[in-house]
């Protein structure tokens, strides 16, 4: 049973770091905003979570509504990504994510906006820790109850905070 009461359907894995210090693997949900920071503008506070994904410290969990969604804001003309490069965007998007396309029952509080729903959402099915965002609805989300959904919402610098070596 994991830290719901569900059946343990997580991958846990520990490795050796070089230092000797023993790393865990968590799942983790990107919103879009994160994305583009990750994909299109090469923001310097995603570099610790692209880091930790190619050392298999996190795994990164997404759906087919978030995928769309993705697909979708990577079309915006403002962004001037041609067609091959969407590609390219989106084959790095698939080696670093799981899919997850589970509907668990617990319940969530409302997001005031419904386009952020399909987040928490994921977040739950995906047996998420954290949901990692800039959005402020979003974050206004953090310190509410999720009733045993058991994940945490917060900033790329959230995250990294928490995980960081003491």
């Amino acid at each position: 049973m994991n830290r719901r009461g569900a059946p343990e359907a997580r991958i846990a894995s520990t490795r050796e770091s070089a230092t000797g210090k023993v790393r865990v693997s968590s799942r983790i949900v990107l919103d879009t905003n994160i994305w583009l920071d990750w994909l299109v503008f090469d923001d310097p506070t995603v570099m610790p979570l692209k880091s930790a994904c190619g050392d298999a410290r996190v795994r990164i969990a997404i759906n087919a509504a978030c995928l769309e969604e993705l697909g979708r804001v990577l079309a915006y003309p403002e962004f001037e990504l041609d067609e091959a490069t969407r590609n390219a965007l989106f084959t790095q998007v698939r080696n670093c994510t799981f899919r997850v396309e589970t509907m668990l029952l617990s319940p969530l509080p409302r997001c005031p906006d419904p386009d952020d729903q399909k987040f928490l959402e994921l977040a739950r099915d995906a047996q998420a820790d954290w949901l990692i965002t800039k959005d402020k609805v979003l974050l206004g989300l953090a310190k509410q109850s999720f009733d045993g959904a058991g994940f945490k919402i917060g900033t790329p610098e959230h995250w990294f905070e928490s995980v960081k070596p003491r």
